[in-house]
């Protein structure tokens, strides 16, 4: 299992959510402030197998298209050792 940490610009954050959820991924959000300006950014976590890495990550590049040298988003991708619902 893998989280995957998307981080996006607030006016993004929404049509990014919304292609997520499309893909069937759960999606947690979380309003934060960073970068340059302080500007408003939202962190979305998501829990996935490993076998669904790269389509998650494809639906974030078809959601989000970068234009020129302009990037919208920043993905990490972390191993999960565990994982529990309670």
């Amino acid at each position: 299992m893998k989280m995957i940490i998307v981080i996006v610009q607030d006016n993004d954050a929404d049509n990014l959510t919304r292609a997520l959820t499309a893909a069937d991924f759960r999606v947690t959000r979380i309003a934060s402030t960073g970068g340059f300006m302080r500007s408003g950014v939202v962190s979305m976590l998501l829990g996935v197998e490993d076998e669904q890495v790269d389509e998650a990550i494809q639906v974030v590049r078809n959601a989000l298209p970068s234009s020129g040298d302009r990037k919208r988003a920043t993905l990490f991708v972390v191993p999960v050792q565990r994982f529990e619902q309670v």
